[in-house]
């Protein structure tokens, strides 16, 4: 075998990922589509899930599940479909995420349940009620890998008001290493991808009202995170090459958090 397959291969793999019909979710899924994994995508919006799994799929193999895990009816009804499609699996990416900004006199408590229901409650009862596929996916020599999305925000003070989002990702992070522990017994590896600045929809009005010159002023290497930046690092996590990497948080952020 290929070292680079042998180390980084996923070619047969199961692969969920959560948020999946754009932005970042969207770029890590075309990156495993592409590996040659059977990739499933989930997200709120049905029309959206079933287009971007249909040009996905014009790459490789590509399903759509679309469900609003910020509830747990949508939980429970994305769990009872994909397991009565596969049975078991190898990789669970969780990237569905809310953010909510607002002044501090005026910061709603809606803004704080739409960022915790989903980015902390939903992934914690997503992983726990998908652990019994992932650990018959998992080996002593090849575990079953978690990788949550989180933010250079969860431990870094953002410029925005975005009080809820940081804190969010900040307890999304500390569950991660939790859980790492917890499922380590069970072969299954928890880990983080901590992105920077990303040109997605929650980015794209700070984009327009500044520009990418400006926004990209202040980070040492000069540019926004792309999808290769983040499909290769959930690759790795999900390759041979990290089978021994649990309970940590990698800042893909050009070095705006982490040098500054």
């Amino acid at each position: 075998m290929d070292v680079l397959d042998h180390l980084f291969g996923v070619a047969g793999k199961t692969v969920l990922v959560t948020g999946g019909s754009r932005g970042i979710g969207a770029s890590i899924a075309e990156t495993f589509v592409k590996a040659g994994a059977r990739v499933y995508i989930c997200s709120r919006s049905a029309t959206d899930c079933a287009d971007t799994a249909a040009r996905l799929a014009e790459l490789g193999e590509c399903h759509a599940i679309p469900a609003d895990l910020a509830t747990a009816e949508g939980r429970t009804a994305l769990v009872a479909e994909f397991l009565s499609r596969e049975e078991k699996l190898e990789v669970l990416i969780n990237n569905a995420g809310a953010i909510w900004a607002a002044p501090l006199a005026e910061y709603p408590e809606s803004g704080w349940d739409k960022a915790f229901n989903l980015n902390v409650k939903g992934l914690f009862f997503l992983i726990r009620d998908l652990a019994p596929a992932l650990r018959r996916a998992g080996s002593h020599h090849d575990p079953a890998r978690v990788i949550n999305i989180g933010s250079i925000d969860g431990f870094h003070i953002p410029k925005h008001e975005t009080y809820a989002y940081s804190s969010a990702k900040a307890a999304a992070h500390q569950l991660s290493k939790h859980l790492a522990d917890q499922l380590a017994p069970d072969h299954i590896t928890v880990n983080v991808i901590a992105p920077g600045m990303f040109p997605s929809k929650m980015l794209k009005g700070t984009l327009e009202a500044k520009g990418e010159e400006t926004i990209v002023a202040p980070i040492p290497l000069k540019r926004l995170t792309n999808g290769d930046d983040m499909g290769g690092t959930a690759l790795f996590l999900a390759g041979r090459a990290s089978a021994y990497v649990t309970g940590v948080v990698i800042p893909v952020d050009g070095g705006y958090a982490t040098l500054l």
